[in-house]
C-alpha cells in the first residue's frame, strides 16, 4: 500500500500540521492522520513529500522530524505485512487504533508536550514516589518552560527538544535567569527524566537530549555552625517563645541530622529509649533507618511531648535568621556561587546565610571533623551517594589550620644561621 505525508495547510506562511495519508483501496476510503509534527512549508519539499533534508530551505529540526515521520510509515508498513502473514484483512480501522495506541490520541493541532508533562507529574505524585519538595521542583520547572517559550518564541513540541533548544535554554536559564551551576544542572537532570519516562511511554522516538550535558556541578561555600555555636543557642534564653521554640526545632535538625520535612514523620510511637525509627519518604522501598537520640534530642523531644513546634519551611526560614539576629550573629561573611566559569562573590549577613538547610550541613560537617565514617554518617542521613553527602561538609579556615599544625610539627632550630656567612 502506498502511503504519502503532507502539510495541512500548504499556503500557510507559518508552521502548519504534518499529516500521514493512504488509500485504502478495498474501502475506497483515504486514512488520515495527525502526526502532531509541525514545519513551515518554506522547509517542506513538495516534490518528495518530505522535509528538506540538504540545501538552503532545510529546517534545523529536519531531522528529528524526519525520525518521527519514519515511525509513522514504519508502523503501517509492519502492520499491513503482519495482517497479510496471518490471513486477515487490514482496514482502515485497524491502522487508526494501531496508530492510536503507538502515538496516542491527540485532538487535531493540539500540542501534546505539556500534557505529557502533566501525565508525567501526575503519575509519580500519585505513586507516592517524589517528596513533597521533587513535586515542586517538577511544577516549577514546568513553569520555566513555559516562560521560556514565551520570551525566546520557541513553541516546545517533542521533535524540537534538540541541541539547538539546549543551547536556548541553557542561555536562558543562567543568562536570564541568573541560575547558578548547581541549580540549572538539577533543573535539566530532572527535565531529562521527564524525557526518557516520555520516551518510554512512546510519545516521542527522539532522543537527542540523551546528550545534553550539564554544566559542572560545584561545591558552593555554605555556613555550618560549630559546638560553639548550638551552646550559645541552647544557652540564650529568648524574649519570645516563637524564637525559643525555632531555637529548638533549629537544633533538633542540627543533632539528628534529619532533613526539615521528615521531622513531621516524628511521633511518640517511633521513638524508642535510644532511637527514632524513621521510615524513608523519598524512597519506600528503603529499610527504616535508625536515628540515635542524644540527651539534647531527647530533651527537646520530652519538652513538647514528642510533637515538634513545627511551622511551615518559609516561615522557619525567616524566624531562624531572626533567632540569630538576636544572638548578634551580624557580621559579614562571603558567598561565593559559580554561574558557567565565572565565581560569583558577594558579601552577606551571617544571620542571611542561616536557613533549615543549615542544620543537616551542620550535623554532616560536626561529624566529619570528628573523623566519623561517610558510611556511620550516611546510615543517619540516609545520603545513598557518598558524593552528595559530601557536599555537605564544610571546612573552616581554622579547621584547616589546626590540620596543618597538627601535621608538620616540626621543630624549629634554635639558632637560625643567616644565608651568606660563616656562622
Amino acid at each position: 500500500m502506498k502511503y504519502t505525508f503532507k502539510l495541512k495547510e500548504p499556503n500557510l506562511q507559518k508552521e502548519t500540521l504534518i499529516l500521514f495519508s493512504c488509500f485504502f483501496k478495498d474501502e475506497n476510503k483515504k486514512f488520515i492522520f495527525s502526526t502532531g509534527e509541525k514545519i513551515n512549508p518554506i522547509h517542506w519539499d513538495a516534490v518528495s513529500k518530505f522535509p528538506y533534508i540538504n540545501g538552503k530551505n532545510k529546517s534545523k529540526f529536519a531531522e528529528s522530524i524526519k525520525m518521527q515521520l519514519n515511525r509513522y510509515s514504519d508502523l503501517m508498513l509492519e502492520t499491513e505485512s503482519l495482517y497479510k502473514r496471518i490471513n486477515e484483512d487490514f482496514t482502515s480501522k485497524t491502522l487508526r487504533k494501531v496508530f492510536d495506541e503507538e502515538f496516542k490520541i491527540t485532538p487535531s493541532g493540539k500540542n501534546i508536550f505539556f500534557d505529557a508533562y502533566d501525565e508525567f507529574t501526575a503519575e509519580r505524585t500519585k505513586a507516592k514516589v517524589w517528596s513533597d519538595a521533587t513535586v515542586l521542583r517538577y511544577a516549577n520547572i514546568k513553569n520555566i518552560l513555559k516562560k521560556f517559550e514565551i520570551a525566546k518564541n520557541y513553541p516546545l513540541t517533542f521533535s524540537k527538544i534538540d541541541e539547538s533548544f539546549h543551547r536556548e535554554f541553557t542561555c536562558y536559564c543562567m543568562d536570564e535567569l541568573k541560575h547558578i551551576n548547581n541549580t540549572y544542572s538539577r533543573n535539566l537532570g530532572l527535565f531529562k527524566t521527564f524525557m526518557f519516562w516520555a520516551k518510554k511511554k512512546k510519545f516521542t522516538y527522539n532522543d537527542a537530549f540523551v546528550d545534553f550535558k550539564k554544566v559542572d556541578r560545584v561545591i558552593t561555600n555554605q555556613i555550618a555552625l560549630t559546638i560553639e555555636d548550638l551552646n550559645k543557642l541552647m544557652k540564650h534564653e529568648f524574649k519570645s517563645k516563637r524564637h525559643e521554640k525555632v531555637r529548638d526545632v533549629f537544633v533538633f535538625a542540627c543533632v539528628t541530622g534529619m532533613r526539615f520535612g521528615e521531622l513531621s514523620l516524628i511521633t511518640r510511637s517511633n521513638v524508642t529509649d535510644n532511637y527514632i525509627i524513621l521510615k524513608e519518604q523519598k524512597d519506600e522501598t528503603k529499610e527504616a533507618r535508625e536515628i540515635p537520640l542524644t540527651s539534647l534530642s531527647r530533651y527537646i523531644l520530652l519538652k513538647y511531648d514528642y510533637n515538634l513546634p513545627l511551622i511551615a519551611n518559609q516561615k522557619q526560614n525567616t524566624y531562624i535568621k531572626e533567632v540569630f539576629a538576636e544572638l548578634e550573629y551580624t557580621g559579614k561573611v562571603q558567598k561565593v556561587t559559580t554561574k558557567g566559569k565565572e565565581n560569583i562573590k558577594e558579601e552577606m549577613i551571617f544571620k542571611d546565610r542561616i536557613s533549615t538547610h543549615t542544620a543537616r550541613r551542620t550535623f554532616i560537617t560536626m561529624m566529619k571533623r570528628q573523623g566519623k565514617s561517610d558510611k556511620l554518617i550516611a546510615s543517619i542521613t540516609g545520603h545513598s551517594d557518598m558524593k552528595t553527602l559530601n557536599q555537605y561538609y564544610q571546612i573552616s579556615e581554622p579547621e584547616k589550620k589546626e590540620a596543618m599544625d597538627e601535621v608538620f610539627k616540626i621543630d624549629i632550630p634554635l639558632k637560625v644561621v643567616k644565608s651568606g656567612t660563616n656562622e
